[in-house]
């Protein structure tokens, strides 16, 4: 019986770490969807005219960029050693095996939406503006992001 409890406490607690696991890499994924939802799926599709320009979500969409790229470094400390399960991208090791390097891409991305914030007037100035962002943020994507599927 004893043998049995054991059995089944360390089987409880590998599925526990895993769970754990996976939650980190779903917070990470969450954040990173969070981003894009407002760079993509609102500034870049102003800047195309998919959608009519409105500075009132301009403005909410950078404010929410800004908040969220100020939570990479935290929510990306832990490698969570897998990835989210059926997505489209995730993190490569190489986050955890340089984090210094990793880290220091936020800044500049930081620095880019200080430097448009409350300048963005008109699409032409939104499409800079998204440039200048999206560029910092793909200096580190190239690196540290991987495509899954």
């Amino acid at each position: 019986m004893k043998r049995m409890m054991i059995v089944v406490s360390t089987l409880l607690l590998g599925v526990g770490a895993v769970m754990a696991q996976q939650e980190i890499a779903v917070q990470q994924d969450n954040l990173m969807r969070s981003i894009a939802k407002n760079q993509y799926g609102i500034i870049q599709k102003m800047t195309k005219g998919d959608i009519p320009y409105d500075r009132k979500a301009v403005d909410q969409a950078i404010e929410s960029i800004e908040a969220d790229v100020g939570k990479i470094a935290k929510t990306f400390a832990i490698n969570p050693k897998q990835d989210v399960v059926n997505a489209t991208y995730g993190a490569s090791s190489k986050v955890w095996q340089n984090k210094a390097d990793f880290d220091s891409k936020i800044p500049p991305v930081q620095k880019a939406i200080a430097e448009v914030k409350g300048k963005i007037t008109d699409v032409a100035s939104l499409k800079a503006a998204y440039t200048a962002i999206n560029d910092r943020c793909t200096d580190c994507h190239e690196t540290y992001r991987v495509k899954l599927k």
